[in-house]
């Protein structure tokens, strides 16, 4: 693996008075953000009548738990909250009964856009894992752009910008197929392609190839470090690679205060791919992240572990 060396210029130094923000991902640990869903099968048995029924009931219920997650963010200083992939379920149906009851609903979705922007909380979006650009498959291919069209229609609905700042992350998929994707992604609709970013993972796509695709196609590179030590089987967040992938990344931001990343921990092993509860060890170049997803299993308290030992004193 090559080291991409980059030097510590006075623009991408974090001062001590502006600390990272820590994000939530989803839900609460505790039961206070919690979102309904409905099954496909469930979904296929029901009547037309009875399918619009039951989405507006679950949308409507969603929408009021995205409100209190604004509201438990807020009371908790947490202002970056990454909104559940499967907070509208089946709004991509053929029969297009969700995406009516969503377009029907835009006043109270733009509400909910507007507080979270007053409140200054940042919110993104991570579509599933069935979403691969760079799949050989038309089909997979097709069905993941109309995915990502309904997410960003969703982030239109809440009256979020089309830009990185409401950012739509995702894998590279299909390992070994960098030009594929890259041709598919300057295909995609302004929509998509002005909030996508990449995120580079244990197995199909490491930091370095991610980044090309990144730096090829013009869209920002959300950088995980626990995925690339996996990937590297590094034993350390301070490997130089760590701190240098980290500053590529931030290249690929046209605003490097917007840029983020992700942190995690192995649950069992330092190299362990699944999540531990809190956070005990991280990169020390996170220190000059502006934006840090927060990926444990116990959510708001692993945040609240993260600053009473990483964040304690650096203000």
């Amino acid at each position: 693996m090559t080291v991409i060396q980059f030097q510590n210029s006075s623009d991408t130094q974090r001062s001590q008075t502006n600390l990272p923000h820590l994000g939530l991902v989803c839900i609460t640990f505790s039961k206070q953000v919690r979102f309904r869903t409905m099954t496909r099968t469930r979904y296929l048995q029901l009547s037309h009548v009875e399918r619009e029924s039951g989405l507006r009931e679950i949308y409507q219920h969603n929408l009021q738990r995205l409100h209190d997650a604004l509201g438990f963010c807020e009371a908790n200083k947490i202002r970056l909250y990454r909104i559940t992939c499967a907070l509208f379920p089946l709004s991509d149906m053929e029969d297009e009964i969700g995406a009516h009851i969503l377009e029907e609903m835009q006043p109270q979705l733009s509400e909910i856009g507007k507080k979270s922007l007053i409140l200054g909380i940042r919110m993104v979006l991570h579509p599933d894992q069935y979403v691969v650009l760079s799949s050989d498959s038309p089909e997979v291919v097709q069905t993941s752009i109309k995915i990502l069209e309904r997410h960003a229609r969703t982030l239109d609905l809440l009256g979020l910008p089309r830009s990185p700042w409401s950012l739509m992350n995702i894998h590279g998929g299909k390992s070994q197929r960098s030009e594929q994707l890259v041709k598919v992604i300057s295909e995609l609709p302004e929509t998509v392609k002005s909030r996508l970013t990449f995120e580079n993972d244990e197995y199909a796509y490491s930091a370095e190839e991610i980044l090309a695709v990144c730096q090829r196609s013009g869209v920002p590179m959300v950088f995980d470090a626990h995925h690339h030590i996996c990937h590297e089987n590094l034993d350390s967040y301070n490997h130089p690679s760590v701190a240098s992938m980290f500053y590529a990344a931030r290249e690929t931001w046209k605003n490097p205060d917007w840029q983020l990343v992700h942190i995690s921990n192995g649950e069992e092993a330092f190299n362990d791919r699944k999540h531990s509860e809190l956070i005990i060890a991280m990169p020390d170049v996170y220190h000059q992240a502006p934006w840090i997803e927060v990926e444990a299993k116990k959510k708001e308290e692993a945040i609240a572990h993260l600053r009473s030992w990483w964040l304690e004193g650096e203000g």
